[in-house]
């Protein structure tokens, strides 16, 4: 944004923002908190704004099974079981699994076996480094790079985990860097890019659906996602519900 545009977005004139920019002015907790909505700055950096400008924290950041975020867990918990038979499962904004379903226990202790699902169990990890995951995915090279570019995309802000943003580098420029970064051509009829596995001796195809908090107000819920899979044929969904 231009130092124009954010003065109006924030309501206040270009003049004032260039003093705060260069430190002639000190801006007040209100000015902090219209300048962090007009950027759209994630929750957690807004806290880190604040405190920079001399002011406490606003928003507070619970653990999954604190009592404080007891209702969102509890939506999300409700949503994973409606949507049984079918995998769904929340992550973190590192991408690591904090609750799953049955349907998704079972695809993904399936994919691990005989070894047990890593605890805690990343789901970039698991797709995108080698490992029993990674090797049961039929179209790893156009599931990948789109992967890649759901971490970007989905990361809340455009502001990535430090670790994500670590792990995402160390693909990029790994062996596996000529397929992540590639050019993908991908048919344009194609609406969604499928992820097929090898399970059982059978392909199933999925795509997923991603699910965020509306109306965060505590970081770890504006963090939260739900990824809900769903059948990309019928046959995936007849052979899902047998092995159900």
């Amino acid at each position: 944004m231009s130092q124009l545009d954010l003065a109006a977005a924030a309501a206040t004139t270009p003049r004032y923002m260039s003093f705060v920019e260069t430190g002639r002015s000190q801006p007040s907790r209100e000015m902090v908190q219209r300048l962090a909505t007009a950027m759209d700055v994630p929750l957690r950096d807004r806290n880190g704004l604040l405190m920079a400008a001399g002011f406490a924290p606003l928003y507070p950041e619970h653990d999954v099974d604190h009592p404080a975020i007891e209702q969102v867990m509890g939506a999300l918990q409700r949503m994973l079981r409606l949507h049984e038979p079918y995998p769904a499962v929340v992550m973190d904004r590192r991408w690591d699994v904090v609750r799953v379903n049955d349907g998704a226990a079972r695809l993904f202790t399936g994919l691990c076996a005989p070894d047990p699902v890593p605890d805690p169990a990343n789901v970039l990890r698991l797709m995108l480094q080698p490992g029993p995951v990674r090797a049961a995915v039929r179209n790893w090279d156009d599931v990948a790079p789109s992967l890649l570019e759901r971490a970007r995309r989905e990361a809340v802000g455009g502001v990535m985990d430090l670790a994500t943003a670590e792990l995402v580098d160390d693909l990029r420029t790994g062996a596996d860097a000529a397929v992540l970064t590639a050019p993908r051509s991908i048919a344009p009829i194609v609406p969604v890019v499928d992820i097929e596995f090898d399970f059982a001796g059978r392909t199933l195809r999925w795509f997923s659906i991603i699910s965020t908090i509306g109306t965060p107000i505590d970081i770890t819920a504006q963090e939260l996602r739900l990824e809900s899979f769903v059948p990309s044929n019928q046959d995936t969904a007849d052979l899902w519900r047998q092995i159900s």
